[in-house]
């Protein structure tokens, strides 16, 4: 049998913005189908999973849900740590939503504490785009685009966690960069230790 089809990869995702951007409503969308008009704030943490594949990969994403509010921002680095990708989203709609969006990166890494900050896959997301047909926007998409390049080109996408528009590209994003960011530290790893590798040729296990 295949073994690499029976790998299964579990992924840490945390999704961060301020408080009503639309993060529970893309995880619910994205995992649930379902979208919920009423708006109730997140308390602490939650988290959701998805099973999806990606070329011969099973991957489970295990997506955290965050509070937006102030006095929830500092979860402690232990919620944060081994993320393998981080989230930001705002709402188009609301500039505040978007300029704050530093914050939560920098409030992020230094939590985190990743290995490489310069290098840590970041996805971003400008949500609510189907209200008022668009009217009622305040960050262009080209504003968010130069903001994303400024910063090591992170991917963006727009997206309607109320009509289903674009929700399953931007995870399914999510799930390659965070997959292609694992990838290099496994060759990292691979490299520095020869005894590990010869212990894998032999089929058996270096744990």
């Amino acid at each position: 049998m295949d073994v690499s089809m029976k790998r299964r990869t579990l992924l840490k995702v945390i999704v961060l913005g301020d408080s009503g951007v639309g993060k529970t409503s893309l995880m619910n969308q994205y995992v649930y189908n379902k979208f919920n008009q009423q708006y109730k704030a997140t308390i602490g943490a939650d988290f959701v999973t998805k099973e999806l594949q990606v070329d011969d990969k099973l991957v489970t994403l295990q997506i955290w849900d965050t509070a937006g509010q102030e006095r929830f921002q500092s979860l402690g680095s232990a919620f944060y740590r081994g993320a393998d990708c981080c989230v930001l989203v705002y709402d188009v709609n609301v500039l505040r939503s978007f300029e704050t969006l530093n914050n939560w990166r920098e409030e992020f890494l230094k939590q985190a504490d990743p290995s490489d900050p310069e290098t840590f896959p970041f996805i971003v997301i400008g949500n609510k785009i189907d209200i008022d047909g668009g009217n009622s926007r305040e960050v262009s998409e080209k504003k968010a685009r130069d903001w994303c390049a400024s910063r090591g080109n992170i991917p963006s996408f727009e997206t309607s966690a109320k009509e289903d528009y674009n929700v399953d590209e931007a995870f399914l994003c999510v799930a390659k960069t965070a997959l292609a960011s694992e990838h290099e530290h496994d060759i990292y790893f691979q490299g520095i230790s020869e005894t590990a590798s010869e212990v894998e040729q032999r089929g058996g296990c270096a744990c």
